[in-house]
């Protein structure tokens, strides 16, 4: 394990970033969703670095290995960690690849920081452009995320018991694209989260407007969603991102949850090769 300093907004305290670093040739980030940490690209990671790629993943900071501080879950000092990152390993040429809530970090990292250093840009189950439901963009209505953040100060282990598997389907699929034992790991992964990181997140992922930084994406962009994720309905962000951003396009994995890098992971490496070469 590696870990990295960042130029926290918090400027009196130091955040250590957790990382994996393997393989050699262009650089490729992958940034993982909420609740869970960088074990999540288990399945991307050996294909990826087979592929030729240097391959980056990190925990972000509340998760994982990385610090957790108090503060500092807002999609700003997120995008701020992820330059950190970028600029310390001396990166040119990077993909990045986000994740369900890393999605949003990918668009306002474009937004704020432009892409002299991204050649391309991937986005996964995205929680992009906007998940909240306003007057100007029928989504998810705040009840939903308010709901979410009860269940987890109720009883965070129950809460994400009961999560993990609307994440992958579980009862659709059972042993037959997903076993219990992934569904306890994913389980383990999420409580290493701090829980005032996992509540702190909620906010961010939910409520997190990336209408105005998807319009400011510049490189070649490709969005994948499954057609039936619970969690991030398709209608309400796939489509609407790649409306909103140019040059994209758009991979409907046909049957896929949520968690469709684990459920399907032959078809979503296969996808994401193709994009990338």
């Amino acid at each position: 394990m590696n870990e990295l300093n960042t130029t926290s907004l918090e400027k009196s305290k130091a955040i250590k970033l957790a990382y994996n670093d393997y393989g050699s040739g262009q650089p490729i980030i992958l940034i993982h969703g909420w609740p869970l940490n960088r074990v999540m690209w288990e399945y991307q990671v050996d294909v990826l670095v087979d592929s030729g790629y240097r391959v980056i993943s990190y925990d972000r900071r509340g998760f994982g290995q990385s610090s957790k501080p108090w503060g500092g879950y807002d999609y700003d000092s997120l995008a701020t960690d992820l330059n950190d990152i970028i600029e310390t390993l001396k990166l040119e040429n990077v993909i990045l690849v986000g994740f369900s809530m890393g999605g949003g970090e990918v668009a306002r990292f474009i937004g704020n920081y432009g892409t002299s250093s991204i050649a391309k840009a991937v986005l996964v189950s995205s929680v992009t452009p906007y998940m909240l439901k306003t007057k100007n963009n029928d989504a998810v209505d705040a009840s939903v995320f308010e709901g979410m953040k009860e269940g987890i100060s109720k009883n965070r282990p129950q809460f994400f018991k009961d999560f993990g598997k609307n994440f992958y389907n579980y009862d659709s699929f059972k042993d037959e694209r997903i076993s219990k034992a992934m569904l306890k790991l994913t389980w383990n992964l999420a409580l290493q989260g701090s829980r005032k990181a996992t509540l702190d997140c909620v906010d961010s992922f939910g409520k997190t407007d990336f209408r105005e930084d998807c319009k400011k994406f510049d490189i070649p962009t490709l969005i994948v969603h499954g057609d039936e994720d619970q969690i991030v309905p398709i209608d309400v962000s796939a489509k609407k991102a790649k409306d909103l951003i140019p040059n994209s396009k758009l991979e409907v994995v046909k049957g896929a949850p949520h968690g469709l890098m684990i459920t399907h992971h032959e078809e979503f490496n296969s996808i994401l090769l193709d994009f990338l070469k």
